[in-house]
């Protein structure tokens, strides 16, 4: 009995590890549909690639593989959430970059910082000019940076507005991390135009509800990793702050009109593991409802 348990154990094991490996080079292009009112004029869906935590990986040569199931595609819209790059003293941003700067040649792209870019962003003196290179890089190959910052478009008749959020440093700390309240959110980014599609672009998802609160119709968010582990009716493990279970680790979540779209993330850093939890291109389908 004992050596049947630890057979079972030992082929388990190698599963998980051969599992692993798998996620780590591979990812899954994921698609939802979202509905609202507020393009009730409109009878064409916008389709929105979104993308989150590459950290620097690559599938592909300087990133082929996913370059190439972005066109396939053929989305209006590339939103970012950031953690595209390793933020590291005398680190490289070169493979976030080789990708970065081809997709305005797809759609137009909007790129929010994740924790990552505003490290480098915030302690400029210690990280020297990384950020300010890799920023320059980018908006000259046509990517818009939206830090505290917002952009209005139309959407078939329908007027949306796009706004990147960048927040405290103290929101990321390990144990009692700052949370957004909607002052906070209203010092950033102004008060919401309720009769906007309202998209936010916030790198962490713990304060979702509070965008909600202020008058976003769809957030998207990454950071989490998708919980490194994800456990089947449970979701993902643990969280970069070490909270366990977090409530948002990786999905499509509607709280009544506001959709919260989690990505699981591209990449990984720090805990190079993946299981039960592919990495994921995610496709948007927004369209009106009556």
């Amino acid at each position: 009995m004992k050596k049947t348990v630890g057979v079972m154990f030992l082929a388990a094991m190698v599963f998980a590890c051969l599992e692993m490996i798998r996620e780590l080079l591979s990812f899954s292009v994921v698609h939802y549909q979202i509905k609202t009112s507020k393009f009730k004029k409109c009878t064409k869906e916008q389709k929105i690639v979104f993308l989150s935590d590459l950290h620097n990986h690559e599938y592909g040569k300087k990133n082929g593989r996913l370059i190439e199931a972005i066109q396939r595609e053929r989305p209006d819209l590339i939103l970012v959430t950031g953690d595209m790059l390793i933020g590291k003293r005398g680190g490289s941003f070169a493979e976030a970059a080789a990708l970065m700067k081809r997709l305005p040649r797809i759609a137009p792209v909007y790129y929010a910082n994740g924790n990552h870019e505003q490290r480098l962003h915030v302690y400029e003196d210690w990280y020297g000019d990384m950020y300010r290179d890799y920023k320059k890089e980018l908006e000259e190959a046509g990517v818009t940076f939206l830090v505290n910052e917002s952009c209005e478009k139309i959407w078939y008749k329908s007027p949306e507005k796009i706004y990147g959020i960048e927040v405290p440093m103290e929101c990321y700390a390990r144990r009692k991390a700052y949370r957004m309240q909607i002052k906070d959110v209203e010092d950033r980014l102004g008060k919401a135009d309720k009769e906007n599609y309202n998209i936010v672009l916030a790198h962490n998802p713990a304060d979702a509800r509070v965008y909600k609160a202020w008058g976003a119709d769809l957030v998207l968010s990454g950071h989490l990793h998708g919980g490194i582990v994800r456990i089947p009716f449970l979701g993902g493990l643990i969280d970069p702050q070490a909270g366990m279970f977090p409530r948002y680790s990786g999905s499509c979540y509607q709280e009544e009109e506001t959709v919260i779209v989690v990505s699981k993330g591209l990449g990984t850093h720090t805990v190079n593991i993946r299981l039960f939890n592919p990495a994921e291109l995610i496709v948007l389908h927004v369209q009106g409802k009556g």
